[in-house]
């Protein structure tokens, strides 16, 4: 699985920022928070979700603590955007090239406009997956804000 292309295009994304943390294959799925903290033996909140959403027919990436849900209507009107969905499994492929429950801040074929749950700050260091769901890579807030272009958001 670390040879999926997936993960390759997410390792190169990381290398050519000089993100310090290394992908990390894990030998079971952990297509949720709570999977990925069980697994990595940390808090829930230090999961980063890669959240893609539908604004108003354009792709948008939140990524918010695992332990906080996204208020699309606050978040829509902070933005400025009419309404703002969670994307279908299509869409976040059209849009990433990566499958929902893999999805990596980082690594799709094109800009997506990124927000970073500010809630993330608190922790020392993150975990964000890295293109399928069995693989993540260790980050920190300030490395996530660097790596993805993010503007830092309050999701609830």
């Amino acid at each position: 699985m670390s040879s999926h292309p997936n993960v390759q295009k997410v390792a190169d994304a990381l290398q050519a920022a000089g993100a310090t943390g290394e992908i990390v294959i894990l030998d079971e799925a952990v297509p949720t928070a709570a999977a990925a903290a069980a697994e990595l033996g940390c808090e829930v909140g230090a999961i980063a979700n890669s959240l893609i959403f539908s604004g108003d027919g354009a792709p948008v990436l939140i990524l918010t603590s695992g332990a906080h849900r996204v208020d699309t209507a606050k978040v829509a009107a902070g933005l400025g955007i009419g309404k703002l969905k969670r994307a279908t499994p299509e869409f976040v492929k059209e849009h990433t090239g990566q499958s929902i429950g893999g999805v990596a801040p980082v690594g799709h074929p094109g800009r997506v406009p990124t927000y970073v749950d500010t809630a993330l700050a608190q922790y020392d260091v993150i975990w964000a997956a890295a293109g399928i769901p069995h693989s993540v890579f260790p980050t920190s807030y300030d490395e996530l804000l660097k790596l993805t272009g993010g503007t830092e958001i309050t999701v609830n």
